[in-house]
């Protein structure tokens, strides 16, 4: 059985602590009621079904209806050499098992940071893959597992598929940049390391999304930097819908807006 956080979708080991630890992180939130748990058994008691739909030509979302913790939207990459899951669902069907199976399997599962572990020992087991884990979360893990390894700055995993600690979010929140992603200029899968934003034109830099923490204009310069050094033009963000097609650009923008209003300049606006 996999057990995980209702909130957050985390898997976790048992003995089950009285609260999960990622929840109760200023980044995250426990209910007003307290912990509660669940498992993937649970969630196909209720009917649950994930979805996995084309993004483009070699990327796939996968998304849970109903939503799962946080309610990420999963990506799946296509290559030569084998698949990668980037930001696991906090659930796991058979069904889905065999779509994924069905579009080549999976070599490889990672996420950007420890809100979007996921249940992704279950992926890998259930698919025979490796999951990938930076060093620097390492101590978020909640169900160590034999199939994890750790990595530090950056990594290969599968050809033209690179995964790059930004730090921010969490020390060791990191992208993936897909090289052959947009049509061949590259796609990069940034979870909420940089977190795309409704208007398809923005992202958002923030210690907490849901608390509301930014970053420090140091930390969101350091993180457009290394942006800027990479070579993309589409980003995928970690929630259903989050895309931007002028990436780079975005970047740029948006880094400069947050350093702005976080270092004063806009005072006289407010």
């Amino acid at each position: 059985m996999t057990i995980l956080c209702a909130t957050c979708g985390v898997e976790t080991a048992e003995p089950l602590p009285e609260t999960c630890r990622i929840c109760a992180d200023e980044r995250q939130w426990v209910p007003l009621h307290g912990q509660i748990w669940t498992s993937t058994e649970q969630h196909v008691a209720d009917e649950m079904h994930i979805d996995v739909v084309e993004l483009e030509t070699g990327a796939w979302g996968l998304t849970s209806d109903p939503a799962v913790g946080i309610g990420q939207r999963s990506i799946l990459v296509q290559t030569a050499e084998g698949n990668l899951l980037w930001d696991p669902l906090g659930t796991i069907t058979d069904a889905a098992v065999e779509e994924v199976r069905g579009l080549g399997g999976l070599a490889f599962v990672a996420a950007s940071h420890p809100h979007m572990f996921g249940v992704q020992c279950a992926w890998a087991d259930a698919l025979d893959a490796r999951v990938l884990v930076n060093a620097r979360d390492a101590s978020w893990i909640a169900r160590p597992h034999e199939r994890i390894e750790l990595w530090d700055n950056e990594t290969e995993p599968l050809p033209g598929v690179r995964l790059i600690r930004f730090g921010g979010h969490f020390p060791g929140a990191g992208v993936a940049l897909w090289a052959a992603g947009s049509e061949g200029e590259g796609s990069l899968l940034a979870g909420d390391t940089m977190q795309p934003k409704p208007d398809r034109a923005s992202l958002g830099f923030m210690r907490s999304y849901p608390n509301n923490i930014p970053l420090s204009a140091r930390v969101v310069r350091r993180l457009a930097d290394q942006a800027a050094a990479l070579a993309f033009r589409r980003i995928y963000g970690n929630i259903p819908g989050q895309v931007v097609e002028d990436g780079p650009a975005a970047v740029a923008r948006s880094a400069e807006r947050h350093i702005a209003w976080v270092t004063g300049e806009h005072d006289d606006l407010t």
